[in-house]
């Protein structure tokens, strides 16, 4: 485990940066390289990556994550500092969920997110992975995606063509209870400065509450809130 500060949680934490950094790596093999119980270098990895300290390669295996290299170089990402301010300006006009998601892999994963103070909520904690087979979050990364988007599957492959072809028309997709039961969602992409999708903002609720047709309702704010993100980085 090397050096021994005193703070248990401290120097487990620091094992398992160390871990990642030799070599990308599994929960075997994390607990192989630092001598960790099971449970406790996994629970310490998906905290780390909450933090976006560690994360995960397109095989899932952890890995140092982009906070490190930002801390390291004075370096603050825009369009998470951007979503500070954007996303709790969406959530209190909306009234619901707001996430933003990037496309790590096979994968996206939320790196912001802004919940209502109270009610019904469709809460996806920052750090959650989910896959790009499903929801209107993935709709977006799909249809702007440039590469193989699962598996070496194409986007045409996971979503049909069509459906791809109408979100890169109207510029946002939406969907009902396709990543969760009774939760519906609309999402638009987010641009960086040389034309390319980086990330995905979403809002989403419960569908008795926001409807089946959540893009009719939010579209044009989410429009805005996806013109507002793309401003700081510009």
């Amino acid at each position: 485990m090397g050096q021994n500060s005193g703070i248990g949680v401290l120097d487990k934490a620091v094992g398992v940066l160390r871990a990642a950094a030799v070599a990308p790596c599994g929960l075997g093999e994390l607990v192989d390289r630092t001598g960790l119980p099971r449970a406790t270098a996994h629970r310490l990895a998906v905290g780390l990556e909450v933090h976006r300290l560690l994360e995960r390669d397109p095989d899932g295996r952890w890995r140092p994550g982009p906070a490190l290299a930002e801390m390291a170089h004075g370096h603050h990402d825009p369009l998470l500092t951007a979503a500070e301010e954007v996303l709790p300006t969406l959530r209190d006009l909306t009234g619901e969920s707001v996430q933003l998601y990037r496309r790590e892999g096979d994968s996206r994963i939320c790196v912001a997110a802004a919940e209502p103070a109270s009610g019904l909520r469709d809460t996806v904690p920052v750090g959650v992975r989910l896959p790009l087979t499903a929801g209107s979050g993935a709709k977006v990364l799909a249809a702007f995606a440039t590469g193989p988007l699962v598996e070496d599957r194409a986007p045409e492959d996971v979503f049909d063509p069509d459906l791809l072809a109408e979100v890169r028309r109207r510029g946002w997709a939406q969907s009902v209870a396709e990543r969760e039961v009774g939760v519906a969602s609309v999402s638009a992409p987010v641009r960086g400065p040389d034309g390319t999708v980086v990330a995905a903002v979403s809002v989403s609720g419960p569908v008795d509450r926001i409807g089946r047709r959540p893009g009719s309702r939010w579209a044009n704010d989410l429009l805005a809130a996806a013109r507002a993100l793309e401003q700081a980085l510009a």
